[in-house]
């Protein structure tokens, strides 16, 4: 591969997994894919570095080595921050253990209670209403207890257990 094309590869996989890293520390798009949330935080954490090296050893234009190196050393301090083995944790996405509620009008909206396993120390817990935009992105929001009560939603108690727990 020429300078050029390895430059255009590693500049969209980190735009992507930026992308992907914002939307779902933002809250405004949450990773339900184990797969995409490890390639977002990983990929911050792996490629920055590899970027910025790449960025300011491999570009000949002074003016463009200093412009493609701002994003990456936004990323690299951001990660300094916050703490890299912070941001190893967080890679862990929330699985479905059970579906209470399904809205009558959207099969797609749904009130499901959800477990995190953030490692050595246990699980996190929560009841959130769901509304998936695809198998691997969705859009959650506190659960509303009134909102279960009204004529939208039917009462569900589906089992799911996507995170494969055994229960006594």
């Amino acid at each position: 591969m020429k300078r050029r094309q390895i430059s255009i590869v590693l500049n969209s996989l980190f735009l992507l997994a930026l992308t992907l890293f914002l939307l779902d520390v933002l809250s405004l798009l949450e990773i339900k894919s184990q797969a995409v949330k490890s390639f977002a935080y990983v990929g911050i954490l792996v490629l920055s570095p590899i970027l910025l090296v790449w960025n300011l050893t491999h570009s000949k234009n002074r003016k463009r080595r200093i412009i493609q190196s701002i994003i990456p050393t936004l990323a690299i301090a951001g990660v300094l921050v916050v703490g890299p083995s912070k941001v190893l944790a967080a890679t862990s996405s929330w699985k479905t253990q059970s579906i209470l509620f399904q809205n009558t009008e959207w099969t797609s909206n749904r009130i499901e209670y959800q477990i995190q396993d953030v490692g050595a120390l246990g699980y996190n817990e929560r009841t959130v209403e769901v509304f998936y935009l695809t198998g691997a992105f969705m859009i959650i929001s506190e659960a509303d207890q009134n909102l279960a009560n009204s004529g939208k939603w039917i009462k569900v108690d589906k089992e799911v257990n996507e995170m494969g727990l055994k229960y006594p």
